[in-house]
Parts: structure tokens; C-alpha cells; sequence
């Protein structure tokens, strides 16, 4: 007859040690540069898609004072044709190149092959406006509400 052994997997058991978790300490005054994001969005065709996103730290007051920029430069006013109807057309037009130059201000860097630059930023504002604004509500919500993750 044999020893008895109980089997326990690691870290499972009543013989598991208790792990202790660090916290980081909070400490003012000493903000990043940038941080990191996923942005994880649901695509046209039903799939997820996700893109990292490193994004520029603003402090809240800051955030505040370059959407004031953001808002004054914008002027998105409807276009009048020459009968007097809205031109839909520039109007989105306008609005793709206005999400495209925020984004311009508030991206340090992201995981797409394409370079990060004012025509990219303006395609993606085109193709899929629907990540260009998950971009924009992550970093709102990260410099605003201070949330982390997705």
C-alpha cells in the first residue's frame, strides 16, 4: 500500500500561499506623455476590429481648452448650393476632415501598417467613421473620467 499524496494545482488549493497584490501609487505632478488604448469596435460586416492607440495625456483643463480650439476652428456650417439646398456631400466632407484633424492633435501613434498622418486619418474618418469615433470617445472619456481600458 502506498503513501497518499493529495494533489493540489498550484495556486488553486487550501495550500495555495495567498498572493498579495501591488497597487500603484498615486502621486501628482508627475503625468505622462502619452498612454496606450485598444479600441475595439464592432466593424460592417458584424466582426469585431480593434487598433491600439497611443494617445497624447491632456489633463482634463487642458482637454477642455484644446476642444475649444477644436470647436472654433471647426465652423461646420451647411453649405448652400446655388438653390438654396444643404450640400450633404461637404457637409460630411467638412466633418471628415474635422474628426480627422482632432484625431491628428490627439494621436501620438497606432497599430495600423499605414503611417499615421493627416490623409490616413482622413480615409479612416471616410471609410469607417464608426472607429474614428470610438477613437475620440476612449480618449474623451480617458483624459476626462480618467477610465482605463476598453
Amino acid at each position: 500500500m502506498g503513501f497518499f499524496t493529495p494533489q493540489v494545482a498550484p495556486d488553486t488549493g487550501a495550500f495555495s500561499p495567498k498572493r498579495k497584490s501591488k497597487m500603484a501609487k498615486i502621486k501628482l505632478g508627475s503625468t505622462p506623455k502619452s498612454f496606450k488604448r485598444i479600441v475595439t469596435v464592432d466593424m460592417l460586416d458584424g466582426t469585431k476590429g480593434s487598433i491600439e492607440c497611443q494617445f497624447k495625456y491632456r489633463t482634463r483643463t487642458q482637454f477642455g481648452q484644446f476642444l475649444d480650439t477644436v470647436f472654433a476652428s471647426a465652423g461646420v456650417k451647411p453649405e448652400v448650393g446655388e438653390d438654396e439646398k444643404v450640400v450633404l456631400a461637404n457637409v460630411m466632407a467638412k466633418a471628415r476632415d474635422t474628426n480627422a484633424e482632432y484625431l491628428l492633435q490627439v494621436l501620438d501613434g497606432w497599430g495600423l501598417e499605414e503611417e499615421l498622418s493627416r490623409d490616413t486619418l482622413q480615409q479612416l474618418c471616410d471609410e469607417l467613421p464608426g472607429v474614428a469615433n470610438a477613437i475620440m470617445e476612449q480618449y474623451r472619456v480617458a483624459v476626462t473620467e480618467g477610465r482605463l481600458g476598453n
